[in-house]
């Protein structure tokens, strides 16, 4: 089981190695808007998941909107603490 930090560690690491097949690495090569279309993705897949497939299936969902933020973070050079001060 991963923390949030513990993942965004893991991601900038991938982004600063950029190892042959990692998805994070490709995402971040197609640049923001490709981001961003997974993030609206992602988003609309943990509604559905919300209102008509049960928890787990939500935390699934949850999960990889987290991942997809977390590489637009990186993609935006943003640490956690840029996010935190404004929770």
């Amino acid at each position: 089981m991963k923390s949030f930090e513990a993942l965004f560690s893991e991601l900038k690491q991938k982004a600063a190695e950029r190892p042959a097949g990692s998805n994070t690495a490709r995402l971040l090569a197609a640049g923001k808007h490709a981001i961003g279309k997974k993030i609206i993705e992602e988003a609309g897949e943990v509604w559905m998941a919300a209102e008509y497939e049960g928890k787990a299936k939500t935390a699934e969902e949850i999960s990889q909107l987290l991942y997809h933020l977390q590489v637009m973070m990186v993609a935006c050079e943003l640490e956690p603490e840029d996010i935190y001060k404004y929770l």
